[in-house]
């Protein structure tokens, strides 16, 4: 099992920065790779950006260019920096962990982004 803790959502304004990380526990050497995803209302949930246990990196068109998803210690903590925040980025953000078994999500954080 493993779980999965996030912070760092709020208020920002457009063309502002956030930081969000995601702190993972327990099983942790049995993850491949860790992500966001997040969802507006009245959206489908879509994946943000990936990291795999290898370091590779997968990024949604929308946000290629302005946010960039790193590590720290494996796969023990997953960040996701998120620069220039537009209106349509605020969201409801949510870390993802996989294994060979099943899918691990953490409660999700608000992202706003208002003037």
């Amino acid at each position: 099992q493993v779980q999965l803790v996030e912070s760092g959502g709020g208020l920002v304004q457009p063309g502002g920065s956030l930081r969000l990380s995601c702190a993972a526990s327990g099983s942790i050497f049995s993850i491949n790779a860790m992500g966001w995803f997040r969802q507006a209302p009245g959206k489908q949930r879509e994946l943000v950006a990936a990291i795999t246990s290898g370091g590779r990196t997968n990024y949604a068109d929308s946000v290629k260019g302005r946010f960039t998803i790193s590590r720290a210690n494996a796969m023990n903590t997953v960040y996701l920096q998120m620069n220039s925040l537009k209106p349509e980025d605020t969201a409801v953000y949510t870390c993802n962990a996989e294994d060979l078994m099943k899918d691990y999500w953490g409660q999700g954080t608000q992202v706003t982004v208002s003037s």
